[in-house]
């Protein structure tokens, strides 16, 4: 049965390239692109790959590279009181994530990692006008 699916694919496969629906020259003999599924379980990452290719991303997945990026954002900001504000961005974002995981973020029990955002943030009063 198995290779009876598989010849009826290669004839419909042989069809669309003969038809010119199925156009080749733009992947022929190169590497196929690797997923950026560096921030899905290992567990998940099967299931969460058949929802991608389904044009679905999980919110859970999308709300983790926000957070990702704002961390970036943070470290490289020199504005303090703009920092405050990405810091707050982020715990509501973890909250976020825990919500939607059902269980606490890594991230937000980390002290150290914790530590040394605040370390970097040093409140400064701002000049009054």
């Amino acid at each position: 049965m198995n290779s009876a699916l598989m010849a009826i694919a290669e004839q419909r496969i042989n069809k669309a390239i003969e038809d010119g629906t199925l156009r080749t020259d733009s992947w022929k003999n190169k590497p196929l692109p690797l997923d950026d599924d560096a921030f899905v379980p290992d567990d998940l990452k099967m299931a969460y790959k058949i929802l991608k290719n389904s044009g679905y991303v999980p919110p859970e997945i999308e709300t983790r590279k926000e957070i990702h990026k704002l961390e970036d954002l943070i470290t490289k900001t020199e504005d303090e009181h703009q920092r405050v504000k990405q810091m707050k961005k982020l715990q509501v974002l973890l909250m976020k994530l825990d919500s939607q995981r059902g269980e606490t973020s890594p991230i937000e029990n980390d002290e150290q990692y914790y530590q040394k955002i605040v370390e970097r943030v040093t409140m400064q009063k701002q000049p009054e006008d």
